[in-house]
């Protein structure tokens, strides 16, 4: 290869080289998750939880006031 083209890669790839040490560097200090993170965590997975089941609940009362009312309707139209 001509030199010229090599030349100016040279300082692109030490570039790329410093900003990978860096970053390696950067997530090998990352303190590991802490008891109240992971607690926290924990709450917010259960209250989750709990919404999604409140959800599910809200969901079959609606699912039924919708039959009672679908059937209220038909009766109507049979009998009026």
């Amino acid at each position: 290869m001509d030199p010229q083209f090599l030349a100016p890669l040279i300082p692109i790839v030490a570039i790329m080289a410093f900003a990978t040490v860096k970053i390696a560097r950067i997530r090998a200090a990352r303190p590991e998750p802490s008891i109240d993170a992971t607690a926290r965590l924990e709450a917010l997975e259960r209250g989750f939880e709990d919404l999604q089941h409140e959800l599910a609940e809200t969901q079959e009362r609606l699912d039924f006031a919708e039959r009672i009312l679908s059937k209220a309707r038909e009766e109507r139209q049979i009998g009026g």
